[in-house]
């Protein structure tokens, strides 16, 4: 298996605006690690949650009264979903057929929601939750494997690309804690052993037998990045960029040491993804990631092996203006990280 791009930057999913052809301009005139980008403002089927019902096998998807549902068979809401992923991989593939990247093997990375969120997210269809239903979750675990390793051979296959996969679980925490928003108060979800949530995402990762990143925009859970090894994890850290690394506390600074210790990949949410920050520079994140590094103990060429720099989340509710400066940013911090880090 090809490991992941270190000492790069890269976007983490979503973009604003609703025009593929765009959006894959600035991800790709920004980027040398681009990414297959989500569309979320086109509307329902657009979004993260609307994206894995297209990808799931035999699981498709149509409107609840309060969501997405699981549906009997293919829906409006499912033809949406899979009409937008064509649309944006195929504005994808055309500006690397006339960039001339088509087969060099350049990296790419695609994005899809994870099973857990998407168990959190979905109703079955007598409306509780996907989650409540342990035979129903272990279906969408088993379906995103399969679901994930055609899409990123497809991609693979069109760009002729190594492409990296990313789980976006936002919602793993509550799920870890119970706390996922049940159908009454009456009948809550269980919380789903952290031994579980960790064997279905390694058994996905193996299966899919790419490079992989578990994206998670809330709190690092430890717990999990403890345990999940093999693939990137998301961290985010602006607020370390911007005031110092000791405004890290004694759980974060263990946790990335030990992440990186083991020799997996941080991937470092530094730069601003909801509000132009004018005060960002890529001078100022990798100086920042290096004292990072520095306060833990760690090598300095870990910034380069070891780190990936992106927003700290996705882009969708950003400025459209800033989207670019943003990623324009962690690209050039990646650079940095990979020149030279010494001399940060």
């Amino acid at each position: 298996m090809t490991s992941l791009p270190t000492g790069v930057g890269t976007g983490v999913g979503s973009m604003p605006g609703t025009d593929p052809t765009e959006a894959a301009a600035i991800v790709g005139g920004e980027l040398d690690f681009t990414y297959l980008a989500e569309l979320p403002a086109r509307g329902i089927g657009a979004d993260m949650v609307g994206r894995m019902g297209t990808l799931l096998v035999d699981m498709p998807i149509d409107a609840g009264p309060w969501g997405y549902r699981l549906a009997a068979r293919p829906s409006a809401v499912t033809r949406a979903a899979s009409d937008y992923l064509r649309f944006d991989l195929d504005a994808l593939e055309e500006l690397w057929d006339t960039a001339g990247f088509i087969g060099t093997g350049r990296q790419v990375k695609v994005a899809v929601c994870g099973p857990f969120t998407f168990s959190a997210s979905v109703e079955l269809p007598n409306g509780h939750k996907v989650l409540r239903d342990v035979g129903a979750w272990h279906d969408v675990v088993e379906s995103t494997a399969e679901g994930l390793r055609e899409h990123a051979a497809e991609v693979a296959r069109r760009l002729g690309a190594q492409v990296t996969v990313q789980l976006d679980e936002p919602l793993i925490g509550a799920v870890l804690d119970g706390t996922v928003t049940p159908l009454t108060r009456l009948d809550p979800i269980r919380a789903i052993p952290l031994p579980e949530v960790v064997d279905a995402l390694s058994g996905i990762v193996e299966q899919v037998g790419r490079p992989a990143i578990v994206h998670n925009c809330g709190a690092p859970r430890w717990d999990v990045i403890g345990r999940l090894h093999g693939v990137g994890h998301s961290v985010v850290l602006d607020a370390a960029i911007s005031s110092g690394p000791d405004v890290l506390d004694t759980e974060t600074l263990d946790g990335i040491g030990a992440l990186i210790e083991r020799g997996d990949v941080l991937v470092a949410g530094v730069v601003s993804a909801q509000r132009a920050d004018r005060r960002a520079r890529a001078e100022t994140v990798a100086s920042g990631l290096a004292a990072i590094t520095d306060r833990i103990g760690l090598n300095r060429k870990v910034l380069s092996n070891n780190v990936i720099v992106t927003p700290t989340c996705g882009l969708a509710g950003a400025p459209p203006a800033w989207t670019r400066t943003a990623l324009g940013i962690c690209a050039r911090a990646g650079e940095l990280l990979s020149e030279d880090p010494q001399a940060l």
